[in-house]
């Protein structure tokens, strides 16, 4: 496979580099689930308060998130995408170190706020890196393979956690974000960024220009609209598995920890999956509409399930996995929706922004819950989410082959 258009060692350097970037970008992310009861108690919170806690603790990654999201967004159009990149790195491995020495709540706080800033920079530049740097037919492989195994972060987030103390888990993935940076000789800028440079008179990464023309709003909007489910799979469904268990009358507890792992493995397996389908039928826009079709039928499935075991309960979460796995295709469709001067900004807020929309989605899922129960709640908030994204997704441009060396204006 010939995947570049661009000289192949700096590719492969810089393909390498954006996937284990992103890998330890999801470990983090997943790992503080998978330990939060654990470290939760070693800093003293008393059982009463943990829910509580921790519901504080990821509100203020969350809140870093689409802060940083905005921020290296707007510095990826400005000065860089591989300043943004590395920089990102360099924020979130040092918040991974520093989360292993926290004692106490507000310190953890703080440290999950930075943390959250730092994480939502590196997909972004790393996505808009490498289909900047590789030739339009052959760009989807590259992004495939840097979400696919950066997704498999998760299942090592899971194993570690499971093994370790929660302090030498944090440590672990801070030391092979600091590892990474050893691999930034070698990288070299997008040269269709440094082509803008040129161009004085165009704004670069101004993200008040995405809400100035209906028509760039629109593309925007529908970006973010069209990733909702996997939050809704991810935060809601996974998330409250023994919840879910005990209204369906499974036969064993449902673990929400082994949940995360195989719904990852589920995740990683379809972003390879949707990567070749695109590359192979030439298309994004159909791509998605066929995994939003699967991913309603594994809803369903999982929500009209009855009495199962936890085995049942596994593979029914690689299945919905597997049909949300679209998250390669996802961002890939950001980055070549906008042109240069817009995309880091794009291709970085886009992401961040749809986890973000995991608080409303969990906020709308509680408040249904109570009148109408656990089923029910979910099955309206997932069926929403799914026919938004299939609006979004129809109403989106096919971004398959499109040449990116172009510059967005309002005029």
């Amino acid at each position: 496979m010939n995947l570049a258009s661009h000289p192949n060692k700096n590719l492969v350097l810089l393909i390498i580099v954006a996937s284990l970037g992103y890998f330890v970008d999801i470990y983090d992310l997943v790992l503080f689930s998978v330990i939060r009861v654990q470290s939760l108690k070693g800093i003293g919170v008393p059982d009463s308060e943990l829910l509580s806690t921790g519901v504080n603790l990821i509100n203020a990654q969350m809140i870093g998130m689409l802060i940083g999201g905005i921020l290296w967004g707007i510095l990826g159009d400005k000065k860089g995408r591989l300043k943004v990149l590395f920089g990102s790195i360099i924020m979130y491995s040092l918040a991974n170190i520093a989360n292993g020495f926290v004692s106490t709540v507000p310190a953890y706080l703080v440290i999950r706020f930075i943390a959250g800033v730092g994480l939502a920079g590196e997909l972004g530049a790393g996505i808009t890196l490498v289909a900047e740097s590789m030739s339009k037919e052959k760009r989807g492989y590259g992004t495939m393979i840097v979400a696919a195994i950066g997704l498999l972060g998760a299942v090592v987030a899971g194993l570690v956690g499971d093994k370790f103390a929660w302090q030498t888990s944090y440590f672990i993935g801070g030391g092979l974000g600091l590892l990474l940076l050893l691999l930034r000789v070698g990288v070299l800028e997008s040269s269709m960024y440094q082509h803008t440079q040129t161009e004085k008179t165009v704004k670069k990464g101004d993200f008040l220009m995405l809400f100035k023309n209906y028509s760039i709003f629109e593309k925007y909007i529908n970006c973010i609209l069209i990733a909702l489910p996997v939050w809704f799979v991810v935060g809601v469904l996974i998330t409250f598995a023994p919840e879910f268990g005990e209204a369906m009358g499974s036969t064993q507890p449902l673990s929400a920890g082994k949940g995360i792992i195989f719904t990852y493995i589920g995740i990683s397996v379809g972003d390879v999956l949707a990567g070749l389908l695109s590359q192979i039928f030439k298309t994004r826009k159909k791509i998605i509409i066929l995994f939003l079709t699967a991913t309603l039928a594994s809803v369903l499935l999982f929500l009209f399930s009855q009495k199962i075991s936890e085995t049942q309960f596994l593979i029914i979460c690689v299945l919905l996995g597997l049909s949300t796995g679209f998250w390669v295709i996802f961002v890939t469709v950001a980055a070549e929706q906008f042109g240069t001067n817009l995309r880091a900004t794009v291709t970085t807020t886009v992401p961040n922004f749809v986890r973000g929309s995991v608080v409303l989605i969990t906020l709308s899922f509680q408040w249904l819950k109570q009148p109408f129960g656990i089923i029910n709640a979910a099955l309206f908030v997932g069926l929403t989410t799914l026919t938004i994204a299939f609006i979004a997704a129809f109403n989106l441009d096919e971004t398959f082959g499109k040449d990116l060396d172009f510059l967005e204006k309002t005029e």
